[in-house]
């Protein structure tokens, strides 16, 4: 191992699920730029993301803590539920008070309509992107540190590859830190023809799945140029490269509008703490400390990659996470990981019976969905469209509560993940007891995390 600081990317992609790799075991969509990553690295297993939808899993990375105790609770905009609150310490922030260059590119989602949470006054020292939760890929609009530009008839994941080579051009001489949030596969379906036609040729897809998978074969291509300049200016061996999504992918649509795909073994899509919708692409690599072509089957949670990068560059953290550092563990020393976590996702006012689950070990507990809570309301996110045209404006954002009368919360389920990775066989019945530990335990996370969300500080 070098005694060198090490410079970090990572990949955050947008509504990939783990199924939508070939390293995970896609027998049609080939990727092999990123599939790169883990054959000389490590292909992590069991990695889950914070929450099954964007804002929130993003905030949970970037803080290295639950995103309820971060007040990112979904992805309404208007409402500021996207949000980090200012009061918290992002990645980004110690990485920039410790000497690295800190870049964007991509995707921002955690919070817009007020200048104190854009990127730049989050850590980041350069920005290339868009603030809110979709983009258009040919006509575009994103903006370079406050100032905007429309498209030039670019496709937009090339943009965002160029800026980020651009970044490492600019900065290889010194240590850095970037956070490339690409937006694909998440819609609008937009993909070069040439990224598409291949699997319109296969004859076994629709419209729209072929076309997600278009946008995966162009990012990774993408990707592949991004690890070529590392390689390029010396930089590959001393550089981490982490790869991952933000929760797992969309499976709606009917006839060729229909994305359902292959997800490997998994129940769920995005929205759901199923396994499906939580658990996400996880490849690293490290040539100067970590082995090579190695898979990893522990399991590992989004809050603990800030402890972990950190740690790994020497920086002495501060500020408290849910997370822990688990580059021990990855380079084969002997560790003890938490065995324990937890996910709770609806929309508006946290429901804490509803779309929960929690792991002990092998043991998962999953409340069901509640379908009213999961609604968002057809007034929200007006802006959406808007930042399309307009990239950056200021607007009041209002969180009136929400009226609505939900039914009972179901029964809840239990599942041995490691014997029935599907969830189809529910143990409840047969284990009262451990249901009643876990259902405790559940519990009290969800009114420890939503106590902190309550005593933040009004923005």
């Amino acid at each position: 191992m070098t005694s060198k600081r090490p410079n970090i990317i990572v990949f955050l992609t947008d509504d990939q699920g783990y199924g939508d790799l070939g390293i995970y075991g896609n027998p049609d969509l080939d990727t092999p730029h990123i599939d790169r990553i883990g054959q000389e690295g490590l292909c992590l297993n069991q990695h889950y993301t914070a929450s099954p939808i964007c804002a929130p899993a993003r905030a949970a990375f970037l803080t290295g803590r639950y995103n309820h105790r971060v007040g990112a609770l979904s992805v309404e905009s208007n409402r500021g539920l996207d949000r980090i609150a200012l009061g918290e310490t992002t990645i980004a922030d110690i990485f920039k008070a410790n000497g690295y260059a800190t870049g964007m590119v991509g995707k921002w989602h955690n919070g817009l309509h007020d200048m104190r949470y854009h990127p730049n006054n989050r850590g980041f020292d350069e920005f290339a992107g868009f603030l809110n939760g979709g983009m258009n890929y040919w006509n575009w609009i994103i903006e370079y540190n406050g100032q905007p530009k429309w498209s030039d008839g670019r496709y937009l994941t090339d943009v965002f590859t160029q800026d980020a080579i651009e970044f490492i051009e600019r900065h290889k001489t010194e240590p850095f830190f970037l956070y490339v949030a690409y937006n694909a596969p998440h819609g609008p379906l937009e993909a070069p023809e040439k990224d598409v036609q291949p699997f319109e040729e296969m004859e076994k897809f629709t419209q729209a799945v072929c076309l997600t998978y278009g946008m995966i074969r162009r990012m990774d291509t993408g990707i592949g140029q991004i690890l070529d300049t590392l390689t390029q200016h010396g930089l590959a061996e001393d550089t981490i490269v982490l790869y991952t999504s933000d929760n797992g992918p969309v499976h709606l649509g009917k006839g060729e509008n229909d994305q359902t795909r292959y997800n490997g073994p998994f129940r769920g899509m995005k929205y759901d703490v199923l396994e499906g919708g939580i658990r996400v692409p996880g490849l690293i690599r490290w040539p100067a400390g970590l082995p090579q072509g190695e898979t990893y089957d522990e399991m590992l949670h989004f809050t603990d990659w800030m402890p972990t990068l950190l740690n790994a560059c020497g920086i002495d953290m501060q500020t408290p996470t849910d997370g822990m550092d688990v580059m021990p563990a990855l380079q084969g020393e002997p560790e003890k990981l938490p065995t324990k976590r937890f996910w709770q996702f609806n929309r508006y006012d946290p429901v804490g019976t509803c779309n929960a689950a929690m792991r002990d070990g092998e043991w998962k507990l999953y409340w069901p969905r509640i379908e009213k809570a999961m609604k968002k309301m057809r007034s929200d996110n007006p802006p959406y469209q808007k930042n399309h045209d307009v990239p950056h404006f200021l607007m009041n954002v209002e969180n009136p509560p929400v009226e609505r009368t939900l039914s009972p919360p179901g029964d809840p389920e239990l599942y041995n993940i490691g014997n029935d990775p599907h969830e189809n066989i529910d143990l409840a019945q047969q284990q009262p007891d451990r249901v009643h530990h876990m259902k405790r335990e559940l519990e009290t996370w969800f009114e420890a995390v939503e106590a902190d969300r309550r005593h933040l500080a009004p923005s």
